[in-house]
């Protein structure tokens, strides 16, 4: 039985690395889910105990914001929020700034994914009707919405893992991330803006002012009502996490319920947002996971590994076996494969900021970098992997220095 576990296991991840197994029309939540049904079948995890196996308070967590992020996409917000920015007839480089606080902002609560893909359509619009380049732009929505979503516990599925599995304090997380994502932030400002200096406008442009925010037609337009009913429960949810120590997963899907209980919004569409296939990817991993735990392998890996003088127990070798493992196989599984080796105080933000900062290294790197890349291609701007790389490499080196930096003082 255990070569039947390590065969799924390592298809499993094969499939996470490729995006898909070679012959088969499945992504990597068909994968997931696919390897998941063989050990239940198998009754290598049975059915009965899936309930043990799953972390339901996790998926309980992703599930209500998802939900409030729903509530937010129905009622206009994120569109809004980009014709605010265009109403403000900004010059490129200080656009460029506001792009990263804004989406670094949002994300660090509504989640980076939902982030990206509300606003880069937009944006690219704006730019396009202003006669700036799109592309500095772009890259910098994607960059800022991965390192702002580092910033909280609730800013990515992975952190929510994280928080939730190691019952990390809310507001010591954010104390620990606040500077080097902050520190993040304002040299990913630096670095687009040095690379961009000379070309922020495209080619036979001209400046005229955008009708963009004129014309209050772009996405989804702002109902008042329904995105201060999505921002007030999500600010609420935010002084409970930090002040009150009730359980985060609790507390959000009372904020959800709330939600859903609408005279005007339907919950067929609010639910038709939530992203059901991550839902799903999650199911499958702990289900994966436990059963090569139960294997013992991962436990012989890790002691072979310590006698070979890289034991993950220690900050600088998981540091690197998180970024390096969420560039392989993305970094929902990366955590999941290290979190039985978290032990120390420092390693819970260790994996969430590591994991996070090392989704800006590589186009494939991040599902928020794939949301822009395919926004944009849908306004005729061409995102290539080197074209990323050449913003995204600079950006993760730095702040991977900065966030080992910053957590060298707190490895006790």
């Amino acid at each position: 039985m255990t070569a039947f576990v390590l065969t799924v296991f390592l298809l499993v991840y094969l499939g996470l690395f490729l995006g898909r197994l070679p012959f088969l029309q499945l992504d990597r939540t068909g994968v997931v889910l696919l390897g998941a049904i063989a050990l239940v079948a198998t009754e290598v995890v049975p059915l009965s105990g899936i309930g043990e196996v799953v972390h339901l308070p996790t998926l309980a967590l992703l599930f209500a914001f998802m939900v409030i992020s729903a509530q937010l996409r129905l009622g206009g917000f994120y569109d809004w929020v980009v014709v605010w920015l265009d109403r403000r007839a900004l010059a490129p480089p200080v656009l460029l700034g506001a792009v990263i606080a804004v989406a670094a902002a949002l994300s660090a609560v509504f989640s980076n994914d939902i982030v990206c893909l509300a606003m880069a359509p937009v944006l690219a619009q704006l730019c396009r009707a202003r006669g700036y380049a799109p592309l500095p732009h772009l890259l910098a929505l994607a960059c800022a919405a991965n390192l702002g979503s580092a910033l909280t516990l609730i800013g990515n599925p992975q952190n929510m893992l994280i928080g939730e599995v190691l019952r990390l304090d809310f507001g010591d997380y954010l104390r620990v991330a606040a500077l080097p994502v902050l520190l993040g932030l304002l040299s990913t400002w630096v670095i687009i803006a040095g690379l961009s200096r000379g070309h922020w406008l495209e080619a036979s442009a001209s400046l005229l002012p955008s009708a963009l925010g004129r014309a209050g037609e772009v996405g989804v337009p702002l109902d008042r009502w329904q995105t201060f009913k999505g921002l007030t429960v999500a600010a609420l949810l935010c002084a409970a996490f930090l002040w009150a120590h009730w359980p985060r997963d609790l507390l959000a899907l009372a904020g959800a319920g709330l939600l859903l209980t609408s005279r005007r919004l339907h919950s067929r569409q609010m639910l038709g947002l939530v992203d059901w296939q991550l839902l799903v990817l999650f199911v499958g991993l702990f289900i994966v996971n436990h059963a090569m735990q139960q294997t013992g392998l991962p436990a012989q890996a890790v002691a072979v590994l310590a006698d070979e003088g890289l034991d993950l127990q220690e900050p600088a070798p998981l540091f690197a076996a998180s970024v390096l493992l969420s560039n392989l196989v993305s970094n929902v599984p990366a955590v999941m494969l290290l979190l039985p080796v978290a032990q120390a105080p420092v390693d819970g933000p260790l994996l969430a900021l590591s994991s996070t900062l090392a989704g800006n290294l590589l186009l494939i790197s991040s599902i928020a970098n794939l949301i822009v890349v395919q926004a944009a291609a849908r306004q005729g701007v061409v995102i290539d992997w080197r074209a990323h790389a050449r913003v995204g490499l600079p950006v993760t080196l730095v702040s991977l220095v900065i966030a080992a930096a910053a957590l060298l003082p707190w490895r006790a």
